[in-house]
């Protein structure tokens, strides 16, 4: 016996599935056109706003390109242990993260850190490979004064990605990982399970990719409340059989809070001595 619904229904039921059809195609448009938006939150600065900050300091212009110029901070200590090149997160400019950064100056070590393009005095136009560029150029820069085996390099959520991608391709003497993720297409795929993520992105910081090939002991730090990148992507990372990878779980901690959590010193003042 067969069932048939009656012609209005039918109808009815044609009608829903255009709306979603249509709002599914909507989405996966916004997404894929506007994901740079999403991903990245910069403020800008205007080019003669004055840093201040309680620790010595020198602002750098780095012109990395013909139409790209990196604004950059340049944290001194009296007597360093070493230089800590540092990769921020996706929101904000070096007004902020300068701030942030003074942490690890008050344990004596120097420190650069920069805007990306868009971000704070920074300019240029964005792109996956414009980050990894303006990376390697702020460690050639340290390689003038510091010896590899002098820098750490720092990342934290976005910049675990770039990180990762410099320390691959140099021999720092250590990576630290605040917050990573496995690949920005495991996030994507945790918040939008329901779209092609893969072939909407333009980007895709694989840091599963990069950690493999890394030789210096890296050092991840994540908390198991994080509701930007997940716990669980970070966690991932762990299991890539890296002997050199050591991974501290925060209980309790958020996306932006780990500093308040004593674990977190613990592991910076363990592998920063």
């Amino acid at each position: 016996m067969s069932f048939t619904l009656p012609k209005k229904l039918r109808k009815r039921l044609k009608k829903v599935l255009v709306v979603l059809l249509s709002l599914y195609v909507m989405i996966a448009s916004t997404l894929y056109f506007l994901q740079e938006k999403l991903m990245f939150l910069p403020t800008t600065l205007e080019q003669d706003y004055a840093y201040q900050f309680n620790t010595p300091f020198e602002e750098l212009f780095f012109k990395t390109e013909e139409n790209a110029t990196i604004n950059a901070l340049h944290f001194k200590t009296e007597n360093p242990k070493g230089v800590i090149l540092y990769f921020h997160g996706n929101a904000g400019d070096l007004s902020r993260w300068g701030s942030i950064t003074e942490y690890f100056v008050e344990k004596d070590y120097d420190v650069l850190v920069m805007d990306y393009r868009t971000y704070g005095k920074s300019s240029g136009k964005l792109s996956e490979e414009a980050f990894y560029r303006d990376a390697q150029y702020c460690y050639d820069y340290l390689l003038k004064n510091y010896s590899e085996n002098e820098i750490t390099l720092y990342g934290r959520s976005l910049g675990t990605g770039v990180a990762s991608f410099l320390a691959m391709n140099n021999s720092p003497q250590q990576l630290i990982l605040e917050t990573p993720y496995y690949s920005i297409e495991d996030v994507a795929k945790h918040r939008f399970p329901i779209f092609p993520v893969r072939q909407l992105l333009k980007y895709r910081f694989p840091t599963f990719q990069y950690l493999k090939k890394v030789d210096c002991p890296i050092t991840i730090i994540h908390g198991t409340e994080d509701n930007v990148v997940p716990y669980s992507s970070a966690k991932k990372l762990s299991k890539l059989k890296i002997d050199n990878l050591y991974f501290i779980t925060v209980e309790n901690g958020n996306h932006n809070n780990l500093i308040e959590f004593e674990d977190y010193h613990l592991a910076i003042n363990k592998v920063l001595n």
